[in-house]
């Protein structure tokens, strides 16, 4: 069974679950290593539901009884672990196999992120790029690289781009004059951090337009964007993997970039000058 079919699950059935499975399932994803080792009794017991409904919950998720759904818990958790879980759970690979079980893994949250990627929302977000009046793109901790990466290029096309990450000034300052008309896209994957939160509630208070780049509709991201785009980011390891993240980015800045193709073309004609003149780049390699 694939370590994420839960998951998969738990988001394919969740809008059409009643209160008390719905509370399960929040339960299960906020609390894996407890909920993985619980009884049908216990676990309806924590969440406030009783036995027969966690029974039934698993069978709205198409699995053969509650021992199944707890089988499906214990494969879930080795993806979905503390740091320190993490490394003591990587030192069990065979150090001659890393290199393959790493680039397989990667390959498998692409392959996952393709599959799960919403054409319309896509599109959507890249629209309300477009029409933003300001851009702010948020990503702290781990996922700082990413903010990084993606307004380096943003700034190529807009120019009312801001990357927000940590740094001499407070998130709330970097998020002071945002408001309607404005985009924020707030970039994290688990562990999530709860500045990233805050910041995309703030932000939607405001009034600005809000997308979440993270990994599940469960993510608490989600509950203050007006857009979510997922893409998986599983790895068995202390190190985040966010290279199907990374090629979602990717996919945005090509998407907008082909609406904006003149734009570009005109400013990058400019810049070549400028980075000629400059010296900028190594013009010609002499070995």
């Amino acid at each position: 069974m694939n370590k994420q079919d839960l998951i998969h699950r738990i988001e394919s059935y969740y809008k059409k679950m009643s209160k008390g499975q719905k509370l399960i399932a929040e339960y299960i994803m906020n609390n894996y290593d407890k909920a993985a080792f619980m009884t049908a009794a216990r676990l309806g017991e924590v969440v406030g539901v009783s036995e027969s409904t966690v029974v039934r919950f698993a069978g709205v998720l198409d699995y053969d009884g509650y021992p199944k759904l707890q089988k499906a818990l214990q494969e879930l958790i080795r993806n979905k672990l503390t740091t320190v879980q993490r490394i003591e759970l990587s030192s069990e690979l065979d150090q001659a196999v890393v290199l393959k079980s790493v680039l397989k893994a990667d390959m498998q949250n692409i392959r996952q992120t393709i599959d799960e990627t919403d054409n319309e929302v896509f599109n959507d977000v890249v629209n309300k790029f477009l029409q933003a009046r300001h851009i702010y793109v948020l990503g702290l901790r781990s996922a700082s690289p990413l903010a990084q990466f993606m307004g380096y290029y943003l700034n190529f096309v807009f120019d009312n781009v801001r990357i927000v990450t940590s740094g001499v000034s407070d998130i709330f300052e970097q998020l002071f004059h945002i408001g309607r008309g404005d985009l924020l896209i707030g970039i994290s994957f688990p562990r999530y951090a709860s500045r990233t939160i805050e910041a995309m509630r703030f932000s939607r208070e405001r009034g600005a337009h809000t997308v979440a780049l993270t990994d599940s509709m469960l993510s608490p991201l989600t509950d203050y964007a007006d857009c979510t785009l997922l893409a998986r980011s599983d790895m068995a390891s202390f190190v985040d993997s966010l290279v199907a993240p990374l090629s979602l980015i990717n996919a945005l800045i090509v998407a907008i970039g082909q609406i904006k193709k003149a734009e570009i073309s005109s400013r990058f004609h400019q810049l070549e000058d400028i980075w000629a003149e400059y010296q900028v780049y190594v013009e010609k390699y002499k070995g």
